[in-house]
């Protein structure tokens, strides 16, 4: 009897990052309105790679980004999901992720990580990550920096 060898399997991890490296905590309740825990930037480990969002689809060795050291590393299910279909369907929402189509409240790295997410296991960004945008735009200084964007 010859066993038929299994799927492989790929982890998935998304590394959590912290733009204001603590700022956000102390100064968001005076400066806008709300407790903010982190701005928060993600990116997606997987296949040993970090793929993140800046100026375009990027990717870079794990921890080597320019953002530093992760606050927080989240672990997702694992993927069936080979490298080859992962590469093909960067290349379909590349138009979506450019430099070009970047927007800080609606369209930025942890949009494009959880569409990574969602494609790979199914699952969501934590809400805290997802919801912050519209948290913010939901304050008076929130409404003013988006009108400057």
């Amino acid at each position: 009897v010859v066993e038929e060898p299994e799927d492989e399997s790929f982890p998935v991890k998304l590394y959590v990052y912290d733009l204001s490296q603590g700022m956000a905590r102390t100064m968001a309740p005076s400066f806008v309105g709300i407790d903010i825990e982190a701005i928060y930037h993600t990116s997606i480990v997987i296949y040993g790679l970090e793929y993140f969002f800046s100026r375009g689809i990027t990717y870079c060795v794990p921890g080597y980004s320019h953002y530093g050291t992760p606050i927080e590393v989240i672990e997702f299910d694992k993927t069936f999901i080979s490298q080859d279909i992962f590469s093909e369907y960067l290349g379909e929402i590349s138009s979506i992720y450019s430099a070009s189509t970047y927007n800080l409240f609606h369209n930025n790295c942890n949009h494009f990580t959880n569409d990574l997410v969602q494609f790979l296991t199914g699952k969501e960004l934590p809400k805290k990550i997802l919801d912050l945008p519209k948290r913010v735009l939901s304050t008076p200084m929130g409404q003013f920096f988006a009108n400057l964007l």
